[in-house]
């Protein structure tokens, strides 16, 4: 199989411990199991749900049992279970190194209790409840070229670059006011690839068409253009002969709630998320649009058969093809 991404790919995880832990033990760990971690600039559930309410992608998050007080730290667990119940949180005790003397309920909110004496058992359940998928190498590279190319196309303005992927593992929050969405199939994945942006400082980065200034309607269409050529790339690259196993017929409902800003595929697989800067070279405050793709694969996921289609090139230095 092709090299993989498994250790590589993060994940953003907010820290919710005090700060002298933070800055020792925890913050290594963190740097070493590729944890993107951020925390509130005060405690307070307050300043937590808020930070929830907005617009941060989250994988996880690692609560300390007295964070802000002796017995916060679960209240806090439940008011976060109440609002984000599809985030998993891991919660750091001092002596217990297990969910153990918890109640029944309390302990179905957390996916481990942990102690700064074992961090094995945080490093367990993390592979196992957010570093599950393992995206192939040559796959990540090849979207973040192929999409960088068409949005490079239909924003000829702008420099686009590419922020390191990294996953979301049950996060649903849709970012921004629009999004596209549109199927992937081929005989070993089989899913969802979406682009979410804000709508008005998307729509400042493009070229009018003719006397009138842009509108919605072209950023729409701009939008849709660019998710139909990263899925043509893909095809033509990724797809093969695009044969499909008959359980692939399979479909499960989409749930899209707009009010709340949340979509859901019906599966708790993480998903590969990029983040796209796009930089307006004619803009003398630097001004930059951000531009969220996300692949979901939730109905068909086979890395093991996973291969790139072979270019002309690459037949050709192998001798299969001749130039002539």
């Amino acid at each position: 199989m092709t090299d993989t991404l498994q250790t590589c790919l993060r994940t953003k995880m907010l820290v919710l411990d005090d700060g002298q832990t933070y800055s020792g033990s925890l913050k290594h760990f963190c740097r070493d199991n590729e944890l993107i971690c951020i925390r509130p600039q005060k405690a307070g559930a307050d300043n937590v749900m808020a930070i929830l309410r907005s617009n941060v992608d989250l994988g996880g998050i690692m609560l300390f049992e007295h964070y802000d007080g002796r017995k916060a730290g679960l209240e806090l667990a439940r008011q976060i279970h109440t609002a984000r119940p599809e985030l998993p949180i891991f919660l750091r005790r001092e002596q217990t190194p297990s969910l153990a003397g918890l109640s029944e309920r309390d302990a179905l909110r957390f996916c481990c209790g942990y102690t700064l004496n074992d961090l094995h058992i945080l490093s367990d359940a993390l592979a196992s409840s957010i570093f599950s998928r393992i995206y192939p190498n040559p796959l990540v590279r090849g979207i973040t070229e192929m999409s960088r190319d068409a949005l490079a196309l239909l924003f000829p303005r702008c420099e686009v670059t590419v922020q390191a992927p990294f996953l979301a593992v049950k996060d649903r929050l849709v970012y921004g006011e629009m999004f596209t969405l549109i199927a992937i199939e081929s005989s070993w994945c089989r899913g969802y690839m979406m682009l979410q942006a804000e709508e008005s400082p998307l729509m400042a980065l493009l070229e009018p068409e003719g006397d009138a200034d842009p509108d919605f309607r072209q950023l729409n269409a701009a939008l849709g253009e660019a998710t139909n050529l990263i899925w043509g790339s893909f095809k033509n690259r990724y797809a093969g002969n695009g044969a499909q196993h008959p359980a692939l017929l399979t479909q499960v409902p989409i749930i899209v709630n707009h009010q709340r800003r949340y979509i859901s595929f019906g599966s708790e697989d993480p998903q590969l998320c990029i983040k796209y800067q796009l930089r307006d070279r004619d803009a003398a405050d630097g001004y930059e649009v951000t531009l969220v793709q996300r692949f979901v694969f939730n109905l068909c996921w086979s890395p093991d058969e996973f291969q790139e289609t072979p270019s002309v090139e690459s037949l050709v230095e192998s001798g299969e093809l001749e130039l002539f």
